[in-house]
């Protein structure tokens, strides 16, 4: 058994990661999906809401709440697969969630960009509505997402991927990373 978890800033290649784990036949439990679902049950816009949903979450349940409601999914696929991977932790809080529940088969990784780079990669997405458009900015995102924590949890990371190259050199050095535990076993 093994859980990979990925935490980095809004656009430093969580998505991408998830999508090699995918490809590599790990399933992929996304954090952001357990708000996008909450904010969709409040009856709120998902692209412009989803911050403010994450943020009422933490403070109605507590800083874990998020990973609290992932670790049933987590589980679930663990029964039927050797690893899984964890999208868009945010806190050092969610870590020892995960540390705790996994113990030493928990590896966290950051992955990390510019703000420039970051910034041309969400508005290329087309998805994430900015403050031109009623949503937060870049700079509003990062701040809040570092204000739960997620500073802490980059630098406490067990890998650390600087995602500035190409986007098959980011995929290659992921691969590398999901296994190099040889319980991964994946199709190349």
């Amino acid at each position: 058994m093994h859980v990979i978890g990925t935490v980095g800033l809004p656009g430093s290649g969580k998505g991408e990661a998830a999508t090699v784990a995918r490809e590599a036949g790990i399933p992929v439990v996304t954090m952001g999906d357990v708000v996008r679902q909450e904010t969709a049950d409040r009856g709120l816009d998902p692209a412009t809401d989803h911050g403010a949903v994450a943020q009422a979450l933490r403070d109605e349940d507590g800083p874990t709440a998020i990973a609290q409601r992932s670790l049933p999914m987590i589980e679930d696929r663990l029964e039927n697969h050797d690893a899984v991977l964890v999208d868009g932790i945010r806190s050092d809080d969610e870590v020892d969630i995960f540390e705790d529940a996994f113990g030493d088969d928990f590896t966290l990784v950051s992955i990390e960009a510019p703000a420039e780079i970051r910034r041309e990669r969400l508005d290329d997405r087309g998805r994430d509505a900015g403050a031109a458009d009623g949503g937060e900015s870049l700079e509003e995102r990062d701040e809040r997402e570092l204000g739960w924590g997620m500073g802490e949890a980059m630098a406490d990371a067990d890998v650390v991927v600087e995602n500035t190259d190409t986007l098959a050199a980011f995929h290659e050095r992921v691969r590398e990373i999901i296994t190099t535990d040889a319980d991964l076993q994946v199709d190349q």
